[in-house]
């Protein structure tokens, strides 16, 4: 994993307990068993980011997904409190991100923590992007 060296702070704890990742409005589910995540070659290990790359949902992430940029922009529309804390770099980057909301993250640094299932919407102006691999 790329690492910013402008942030402080190491990675997120990993999360403890199996859990569903959904990806709304599709027909992606992520059973997520905190023994075997995915490499971490994007974003934090066991962040959304990573989860999703692996299984197989192209989501933007123009930075390398290190917290540079705010293009990996994702919604929590459900388990937001199952999920760590977003830094104070996170949120200062999503500042810069469009149709920002109270349940807006950097998929990057998203971590679920098992306590609960998880649900992330890709937020519209992303979509096509993600649908046409771009």
């Amino acid at each position: 994993m790329a690492t910013n060296p402008y942030m402080k702070g190491g990675p997120p704890p990993l999360p403890t307990r199996p859990y569903r990742l959904t990806l709304k409005g599709s027909d992606v589910v992520i059973h997520v068993d905190p023994a075997d995540l995915p490499e971490a070659d994007h974003g934090h290990p066991g962040s959304v980011l990573s989860l999703l790359m692996s299984a197989g949902v192209d989501v933007e992430h123009v930075c390398g997904g290190v917290c540079a940029c705010s293009t990996c922009h994702v919604y929590v529309t459900r388990g937001d409190t199952a999920t760590n804390e977003a830094s104070d770099d996170e949120l200062d980057m999503l500042d810069t991100a469009p149709a920002l909301k109270s349940q807006s993250r950097l998929a990057c640094q998203c971590v679920p923590t098992g306590a609960s299932d998880v649900e992330i919407e890709i937020p519209a102006w992303n979509r096509n992007a993600v649908k046409e691999g771009h």
